[in-house]
């Protein structure tokens, strides 16, 4: 057995598929750092974020012999990610109170703008705006891939990132004149 952490990604895929537990672990460490902050984006919650981890690597690890490598298995990993944090996030009641509302208008985030503010006034996106700006322009999905994926409009979806964009804006405009 190769050590995994020399393995290409080609021989880690061969031995996750026969069960090498090593292997299994070494491909969930490669990617889950970037595939739980991708979850968090899209859902804004960071144990439902935990969830969704847990049941897209449960889905990558079932179905590892239907990868077809017609892309990098980060890329069908993330893909898995996207449609479970969507899933789930649907799932959820959209239940938000006054309160916790009028906590995230409030937040003081300080005089200078840095990537962890900017990071910050993405999660107070509303949530269509922050799964459509989320997947565009972070993580570089086209408008189709974002309105098959979302089952919605590729116009709905450049209408959402247009107001997530524009909502960004004053958001950063008004943290600068602090």
């Amino acid at each position: 057995m190769a050590h995994t952490l020399c393995m290409t990604e080609s021989e880690l895929i061969q031995a996750c598929l026969r069960n090498d537990r090593l292997a299994q672990k070494e491909l969930y460490e490669r990617y889950n750092s970037a595939m739980y902050t991708l979850a968090y984006r899209i859902t804004n919650d960071f144990e439902m974020a935990n969830d969704v981890l847990q049941d897209a690597f449960i889905k990558v690890f079932r179905n590892l012999s239907k990868f077809r490598r017609e892309s990098t298995l980060g890329a069908w990993i993330k893909t898995i990610v996207v449609r479970t944090a969507l899933s789930k996030i649907k799932k959820e009641p959209i239940v938000e109170s006054l309160e916790a509302k009028h906590i995230k208008e409030s937040l003081n985030w300080g005089h200078h703008l840095d990537v962890e503010y900017l990071e910050k006034a993405i999660q107070a996106l509303p949530e269509g705006y922050r799964v459509v700006f989320t997947l565009i322009e972070i993580e570089g999905y086209a408008h189709k891939e974002v309105a098959d994926l979302l089952n919605i409009s590729i116009g709905t979806s450049k209408s959402q990132l247009f107001y997530a964009k524009k909502r960004l804006r004053k958001t950063i405009e008004s943290l600068l004149k602090i």
